[in-house]
C-alpha cells in the first residue's frame, strides 16, 4: 500500500510538472498577445499591402500607420523615405545605423546606440534581386547578439533609400518596426519574443 502511494504521488508530482512546462505554442500565444497590446496601447493603425503600395509605399504617420508586411510577419512604419537611391542589385555597401530596441513581451529597453554621438552600427549588406543579406561588422547590436543581422531589419530596405545628408533639406532613412520572434535575433528567437526598433539608415559613403 506504501509502495502504491509513494508511485501515484511521484506520478502526480511528474504530472504536474509537465503540465506547468510551456510549449513553444504557448510562448508563440503569448507572443502574438503581446503585438496586440502593444499595438493597441500605443494606437498603432494598421493598413495592408494592397493600401500600402497604393499609397506609394509610405505610411501616414499622422495616424501612426503600419503597414503588416505578411510574408514576414514584420509591421512596419515609414517615418523617411530617406535620400539617395534604393539599394543596388549585388553591390555590396556598407550601412551605418542608429536604433532603439524595446522588448515588447516584457516591455523594457533591451538595446540601444543613441545615447552617445556619432555611435552607429555598422553593416554590410548586399541585394540579390529581392533577398537582402547582411551581417554587422561592429557597434551595440554587434556586441550583443553577434554578426548575424535580424531579418526584420532587412524588410524596410526594400522601400527605403538610401544616402548619406549632403544638404539641409536632405532627410536619412527612418523606420519604426515591430518584429517577431522569427524575424529577430539568436536571443529572440530562442526565448520567443517580439522587439520593437526605431532605426535610421545611412551609407556610409
Amino acid at each position: 500500500m506504501k509502495k502504491t502511494t509513494t508511485l501515484l504521488l511521484l506520478l502526480l508530482t511528474l504530472f504536474t510538472a509537465c503540465d506547468d512546462t510551456e510549449t513553444y505554442g504557448d510562448k508563440k500565444e503569448k507572443e502574438r498577445d503581446a503585438i496586440n497590446d502593444f499595438i493597441k496601447s500605443n494606437h498603432i493603425r494598421v493598413i495592408n499591402e494592397s493600401v500600402f503600395n497604393a499609397h506609394q509605399q509610405m505610411t501616414d504617420t499622422a495616424t501612426n500607420e503600419y503597414v503588416y508586411i505578411e510574408r514576414s510577419g514584420v509591421y512596419l512604419q515609414i517615418v523617411r523615405k530617406g535620400c539617395g537611391t534604393m539599394l543596388e542589385e549585388k553591390k555590396q555597401v556598407n550601412l551605418l545605423c542608429r536604433y532603439t530596441e524595446y522588448n515588447i513581451l516584457n516591455k523594457t529597453e533591451q538595446t540601444a546606440n543613441i545615447y552617445a554621438p556619432r555611435q552607429y552600427d555598422k553593416m554590410t549588406v548586399t541585394r540579390t534581386g529581392a533577398t537582402y543579406t547582411a551581417s554587422f561588422t561592429s557597434g551595440v547590436m554587434y556586441s550583443s547578439y553577434g554578426a548575424s543581422v535580424p531579418a526584420g531589419w532587412l524588410v524596410p530596405l526594400q522601400f527605403i533609400y538610401l544616402g548619406r545628408q549632403s544638404t539641409a533639406d536632405d532627410e536619412i532613412a527612418r523606420v519604426r518596426i515591430i518584429v517577431p520572434h522569427s524575424q529577430g535575433h539568436s536571443y529572440a528567437s530562442s526565448s520567443v519574443y517580439p522587439c520593437y526598433y526605431d532605426i535610421t539608415y545611412q551609407r556610409e559613403k
